[in-house]
């Protein structure tokens, strides 16, 4: 992207490992885990990114909100929850490479909540702002700067982990809105985290942002005074990397055989496969375990065997 940063040695290495770590996480665990990890992750999403804007509620009442549950609270606060459960509700059906999906996704944000200066939700402002020491480019520069921040974004060659650091932190630079622009800074990057590896979903970046909400100013201070984003990309991808370890040593419950072929079966759907590319879908499985599961499945007419030996393969039964 055009925007002022520097790819440096340290921005190589995180990336890397992010590679390692995405290689190490497999389809099998993700697809045994997604029910409930989806809603946690959801809750602590939720709650970290309005925290981090000074939402007081905890993230139990944000569990009963999600449940559809009666909260007490400050009524501003509980809106702010209602709109981020919508929205990341909503997460898949953004286009992360759209200036108007970017639109409505603030849109949808901010609605029922008062903006300082009476826009609706959506609508980029028309006055100047400053944020601390920060400010903002003049409210005229804004439609054609994030314009160019989302051509930037759709046609750079850069790393989609690496684009997203980039869009979260030129985002907030130009602070297109009254209001809601630091979440609108996260969900966006998240969007395209999502977009880019689906094991993103399940990962509440947010909160290791939340956890370490001083280093996420300084950094922001920090590329803001230097002229470059290089720092907020370093501080981000660290997150992003102690997100994924985070997810690789949770303890998960193990496979069973019928597990493995169930996912197996929506993995493969009507094509043919070989014990090969069934071991490459459980990176954890010996060749032996695989050889038994493929039995079995054949042997309660869950497959069908075609060929012998090595041209050996397997069809799921419609």
């Amino acid at each position: 992207m055009k925007a002022p940063h520097s790819i440096t040695p340290k921005i190589l290495n995180l990336v890397q490992d992010i590679s390692h770590y995405l290689g190490k996480i497999n389809a099998s665990s993700l697809q045994k885990v997604q029910p409930e990890l989806r809603k946690k992750n959801k809750i602590k999403t939720i709650h970290s990114t309005l925290a981090i804007e000074g939402n007081t509620l905890t993230e139990d009442e944000v569990t009963r909100i999600l449940d559809n549950k009666r909260v007490k609270g400050p009524k501003n606060e509980i809106i702010e929850v209602l709109n981020a459960v919508k929205v990341y509700n909503q997460l898949s059906d953004f286009n992360p490479y759209s200036e108007a999906s970017f639109k409505t996704a603030h849109k949808i944000l901010m609605s029922n909540l008062l903006l300082e200066d009476g826009k609706d939700g959506g609508k980029y402002r028309s006055q100047g702002v400053g944020v601390g020491k920060h400010i903002a480019p003049p409210y005229g520069m804004v439609p054609e700067l994030m314009k160019t921040l989302f051509k930037d974004l759709k046609e750079s060659k850069l790393p989609e982990i690496i684009k997203s650091c980039i869009f979260h932190y030129e985002h907030l630079f130009i602070h297109p809105y009254i209001d809601g622009n630091g979440r609108m800074g996260r969900l966006w990057q998240t969007l395209i985290l999502v977009k880019f590896d689906p094991i993103f979903e399940f990962i509440p970046i947010e909160n290791f942002i939340k956890n370490s909400q001083s280093k996420y100013y300084s950094a922001l201070r920090e590329s803001d005074v230097k002229g470059s984003s290089t720092v907020f990309i370093e501080f981000m991808l660290n997150a992003i990397s102690d997100g994924l370890v985070e997810f690789i040593n949770r303890k998960r419950k193990p496979l069973t055989k019928l597990d493995r072929l169930e996912i197996a079966k929506k993995h493969f759907k009507s094509d043919e496969f070989s014990r090969k590319e069934y071991l490459k879908l459980f990176l954890d499985v010996s060749a032996p375990t695989a050889t038994r599961d493929l039995r079995s499945g054949v042997e309660n007419k869950l497959l069908e065997r075609v060929g012998m030996d090595r041209n050996t393969k397997y069809l799921f039964v419609r």
